[in-house]
């Protein structure tokens, strides 16, 4: 009997992940329908020749289909949009927290980076248009990736029982295989992309608000690309502020996956989402009195 239920409910979680992602790819087309329509070459263009308003508008129509596809679910299990972890109350202060997470992580990589010398700055360029649409752009990609995968993905998995670290480890599985078509991607940057999911939303199985591993995803890709002048998950956009060469492409500077394909990310990853949990865990003990939580 126990046995049945189990396969049950898990039956039913993957059925609702499968209509979830089902309805975002729906929604995604439909909204893509105008701009086939209009602009039947917009989705034609190499990468190598795409341009800023390329990518703004497929990050829009992206955000738009998991608002949608979010939406559809949430009535269908009577639950309001705050459900997802987007309520601000309370959380402001996460903003400033997760642009500081971000900001710290990269200056102690790319500084490890610089003084192994497995990257040199070869210059650097200030162009504000560049840097603000790069920060619009990331932001865009900041809600549709946490809505969807911490917001939704991992707030079902919590919300039907499962065990907040395999539910985290779940989820960051699953979107890891978001980015298994990503330029220059391989064995290792699959890995890492799990690492970076556990990390995202290491706080969110505490907290259940999504304010931090947004900021945190936003400003984690800004300060990588557009800033630093890493590749972004195997992509670049448009110009950065330093333009960075590497003496040889390995595992210690990630290649042309960008710094999220390094040994070095992968080592700066474990120390972060450990620190997360331990301050996670202190504070579950901390606002539960019960032996269970104490045990």
């Amino acid at each position: 009997m126990v046995m049945n239920q189990r396969t049950n409910r898990t039956g039913f979680i993957v059925g609702t992940l499968l209509l979830y992602f089902f309805l975002f790819f729906m929604i995604g087309m439909l909204l893509s329908i105008p701009v086939l329509i209009f602009s039947p070459a917009f989705f034609d263009q190499p990468e190598s020749s795409s341009t800023f308003s390329t990518h703004l508008v497929n990050s829009a129509i992206m955000l738009l289909a998991v608002i949608g596809a979010s939406l559809v679910l949430l009535k269908i299990e009577n639950r309001s949009w705050n459900s997802l972890g987007l309520t601000l109350k309370g959380h402001v202060k996460d903003l400033a927290y997760g642009k500081l997470f971000a900001f710290g992580f990269y200056l102690t990589g790319f500084g490890i980076s610089l003084l192994l010398g497995v990257i040199r700055i070869t210059g650097w360029q200030f162009e504000v248009q560049s840097l603000l649409l790069s920060w619009i752009l990331f932001l865009l990609v900041a809600l549709t990736e946490e809505i969807m995968m911490r917001g939704y993905v991992l707030g079902k998995l919590l919300d039907e029982g499962m065990n907040r670290f395999w539910a985290l480890f779940v989820s960051s599985v699953l979107f890891s295989a978001m980015h298994i078509f990503n330029d220059h991607v391989s064995l290792f940057p699959m890995i890492n992309l799990v690492l970076a999911g556990l990390l995202l939303g290491a706080s969110y199985i505490y907290t259940r608000n999504l304010w931090f591993p947004i900021s945190l995803h936003l400003f984690w890709n800004w300060i990588q690309g557009p800033l630093l002048g890493y590749h972004v998950s195997g992509n670049q956009f448009g110009k950065s502020l330093l333009q960075l060469e590497l003496p040889e492409k390995n595992l210690l500077n990630g290649g042309d996956f960008g710094f999220e394909g390094s040994v070095i990310c992968t080592v700066l990853m474990l120390i972060a989402i450990a620190v997360i949990i331990y301050w996670g865990e202190r504070k579950r003990l901390s606002t539960c009195g019960c032996d269970c939580c104490k045990s």
